[in-house]
């Protein structure tokens, strides 16, 4: 049972007002808050042992190194990799993705197909189109229902020996949907396709377990699990990265180079290239830790009460339609009022001191599968509270009288 004033605490953002209102926080799904201990943890880095990694022999260079593999050996059994070396930086979930299509690039052929779902984000959809475009290869789509679930049994249809990749969301950034990814997995890996798994809107709310989810590549960004932007992880089967080619070149990544040939280093250097984002790498350690102690039974716990509240509350609007109502799903409410449009709510309602996000959530495709512009996005964290939600909903009900 979370103590969530204590936890609230934690966040000093929290407390602030915005337009004379206190700020209700309703743009998770965008980029989670920061707990105090990871705000002090990236002035620590700076004040006490900013030095480059893997490269000195002096005592900074060597604590900074040490905090960095900490870091990615923390991040390893958070979501129980094998090995420390199939834990890879980058700078987000996007990086993450455009790292393994570049590597397929070398893979794919014309005849070959990668199956994408309807539920993406456009980084999951716009790089794959990218690398179909490069090789030959055929883009196909895994559909989607009116509750916003993809159609498990057109992906098996789908499914063949000419498909060579799946790629899907853990969870709908757009709807909140929880995809079946499991049961993906296991059919892509019958017909010997690879799959890459976004866990970018899933990391806030749950522990990955990648071996017993058997997936090849599972993508998260730190900014949306209470750790610095610019940071994020992508996990490679350690076969896989051994096969993929480099994504950059540069320092770091090498193991011998002359002007005749260059060897490239071991995993996971091999995809590190240059100085990387070091201060925000080892406090995405420090943002994990934190998430832990608060416990994850905890979060999905508070999570669940306020959907089940918010949806609740919202449908009591009238004219109101929750866009995305699979059983499967977790802290994002997207909705629209009949006759309005969702960017006239999310203005007025940030008057009154509450973020939500409208617009297509870079997921145009879903919104052109409702026939919509877009939505009004409400999306929860652990330290939000039914009082807020109470508060959203008469915001709500005031601009609607305002715009009707």
């Amino acid at each position: 049972m979370l103590d969530i004033n204590k936890i609230r605490a934690d966040f000093p953002i929290l407390s602030q007002k915005v337009n004379g209102k206190p700020l209700v926080y309703f743009d998770n799904g965008a980029t989670s808050q920061k707990p105090q201990v990871v705000i002090d943890a990236i002035s620590k880095y700076y004040q006490e042992i900013n030095a480059n990694i893997h490269r000195g022999v002096h005592t900074l260079s060597q604590l900074a190194t040490d905090a960095y593999e900490i870091s990615r050996g923390k991040i390893q059994n958070h979501i129980n990799a094998k090995f420390a070396h199939e834990v890879l930086f980058t700078s987000g979930t996007t990086h993450g993705i455009n790292l393994v299509t570049n590597g397929f690039a070398s893979i794919l052929k014309p005849g070959d197909e990668v199956l994408v779902s309807a539920l993406e984000h456009h980084s999951n959809i716009v790089p794959w189109q990218m690398l179909c475009e490069k090789t030959g290869a055929t883009l196909r789509v895994i559909p989607m229902n009116a509750d916003g679930e993809l159609m498990m049994s057109e992906y098996d249809k789908l499914l063949s020996n000419k498909t060579k990749v799946v790629t899907v969301n853990h969870i709908s950034n757009a709807l909140g949907t929880v995809n079946p990814i499991k049961y993906m997995i296991d059919k892509a890996h019958e017909v010997g396709a690879a799959i890459l798994i976004d866990g970018a809107q899933a990391v806030p709310h749950l522990k990955p377990n990648v071996q017993e989810l058997d997936c090849d590549f599972y993508a998260f960004s730190g900014h949306k699990m209470c750790g610095p932007t610019g940071t994020g992880i992508l996990y490679g089967k350690e076969a896989w990265l051994n096969k993929l080619p480099p994504y950059q070149g540069g320092g770091e990544m090498i193991k011998e180079v002359t002007f005749e040939k260059t060897t490239y280093a071991d995993l996971p250097h091999k995809f590190e290239a240059g100085t990387p984002n070091i201060a925000g790498g080892i406090v995405l350690g420090t943002a994990v830790d934190y998430l832990n102690e608060v416990g994850f039974e905890n979060i999905q716990q508070q999570e669940k009460e306020l959907l089940e509240h918010a949806t609740q509350r919202l449908l009591e609007i009238e004219g109101l339609k929750i866009f995305g109502t699979s059983a499967a799903k977790t802290s994002v409410v997207s909705f629209n009022i009949e006759g309005i449009h969702p960017y006239d709510i999310g203005t007025i309602i940030d008057k009154l001191g509450i973020a939500v996000r409208t617009g297509h959530h870079c997921a145009q495709p879903i919104m052109n599968f409702f026939c919509i512009p877009g939505t009004i996005r409400a999306s929860f964290a652990f330290y939000n509270t039914k009082e807020e939600i109470d508060v959203m909903v008469e915001a709500i009900k005031k601009a609607q009288l305002m715009l009707s």
